[in-house]
């Protein structure tokens, strides 16, 4: 069965499981405008994106993110797209898109580190407040 990898936001790393399981297939990332522009990312954050995924095997596209994914694969005619899981919500929606047209391998991220409460993740600088104090135990 051939395959592609969808690259997101939430395993931006060269040891994403899906890299992992499958080196060589081809991989997507999309730029999502909308997620950009609801969440004010700015220059200094969607740089730091962009950095990592120029170490990353992946082609960078923008637009709706199912669409390209699905337009992606038909290129490659790909019948399964691996990536790894997510907490958002807009994830859920954009695999359930993908999942009309293909098969989908989802892979879990092992943890950073344990946490249940309410972390903001719009800054890094507000994650990192939270996640140090668990880090260096």
């Amino acid at each position: 069965m051939t395959k592609i990898i969808w690259i997101h936001g939430d395993c931006l790393s060269p040891h994403n499981p899906a890299l992992q399981a499958y080196p060589d297939a081809p991989a997507i990332w999309v730029w999502d405008g909308a997620l950009i522009e609801e969440w004010q990312l700015s220059l200094k954050r969607l740089t730091f994106i962009y950095e990592c995924l120029l170490e990353l095997p992946v082609e960078i596209r923008r637009g709706n993110v199912a669409q390209e994914i699905l337009a992606f694969a038909q290129e490659h005619n790909a019948e399964l797209v691996a990536t790894t899981d997510s907490p958002s919500p807009r994830f859920n929606d954009i695999c359930d898109e993908i999942e009309r047209s293909l098969n989908l391998e989802v892979f879990e991220v092992e943890p950073f580190f344990d946490y249940d409460g309410h972390i903001d993740l719009k800054r890094f600088s507000r994650y990192w407040k939270v996640a140090e104090k668990y880090v260096f135990e």
